[in-house]
């Protein structure tokens, strides 16, 4: 899975084919972006797609709702075999999905407080968190602060800390970690800022909601030719040296830091 993520709405069959073409992977979505009329068509729309298994997945609605009995009937008719689930919470629910690959949407309380269970399962490749639905299943109004605010436009405290939480489950379970979207899909800037943290976080991928969002978030896990030489130089330097710590441009190094810099050329790669 590439970092660039595009979801394109399962009614829109029009869109499948230009989303696989601009982003690493695409989300069909039969969640949210498909209102109620439209879902029945946005299923046969799915199943008939041609689009690549290896880099398409399916955004189902969450489970225990006859819509997501339907997508999964859906499913059963076409070609895809990696599904998100949105508003992941149950843990028995989702592991009885043994013939998927599983991204879990962690978007709710419980499907935060329930994502390292979540994690552990073996048919779970990755984990996504989503912020306005977090915040909403609290009863709350906006996971960010307005442009009234000193911290305009970063998350509130509760987001950061479900943010990290599954970022956390994901990494202990060696786990993909999904960031969520960005939702002003205008603000390339902050996109990019928001991106950039998911990077050197740990994230390993990040979510878009439309084209101009692809590139920035490519460009964000790309790491600069100086940072790549940088790398180069210093894991070479670890091979000469053959002990544990040695000393680098007058900078100490032991493993976290040579897996930094594999972790740069591993993003190069992609």
């Amino acid at each position: 899975m590439g970092p660039a993520l595009l979801f394109a709405p399962g009614d829109r069959p029009d869109r499948f084919s230009k989303a696989a073409e601009r982003s690493d992977a695409v989300v069909l979505d039969l969640e949210d972006a498909v209102a109620p009329a439209a879902k029945a068509q946005a299923r046969e729309n799915m199943a008939a797609s041609t689009l690549d298994p290896a880099t398409t997945m399916v955004r189902i609605n969450a489970l225990g709702t006859e819509a997501a009995r339907l997508d999964l009937h859906a499913l059963a008719l076409g070609r895809f075999n990696t599904i998100m689930v949105a508003k992941a919470a149950d843990v028995d629910a989702i592991a009885a999905l043994e013939k998927y690959n599983v991204v879990v949407l962690c978007e709710t309380a419980a499907g935060i407080l329930a994502a390292p269970a979540l994690a552990k399962l073996p048919n779970v490749v990755a984990l996504m968190w989503g912020a306005e639905d977090l915040v909403a299943s609290l009863g709350g109004s906006s996971s960010r602060f307005g442009a009234g605010s000193s911290q305009a436009g970063s998350y509130r405290a509760v987001a950061t800390y479900a943010r990290s939480q599954m970022l956390l489950a994901a990494g202990a379970a060696g786990k993909v970690a999904i960031d969520s979207i960005y939702a002003d899909f205008a603000d390339l800037d902050g996109l990019a800022a928001e991106a950039e943290d998911a990077v050197a976080s740990g994230f390993g991928a990040k979510a878009c909601i439309h084209p101009s969002q692809v590139a920035v978030v490519r460009q964000a896990y790309r790491p600069d030719p100086a940072q790549v030489a940088a790398a180069t130089e210093l894991l070479a330097a670890a091979e000469v040296a053959g002990t544990g710590v040695f000393a680098f441009n007058g900078q100490m190094v032991d493993g976290p830091i040579l897996l930094h810099a594999k972790q740069t050329l591993r993003r190069a790669a992609l």
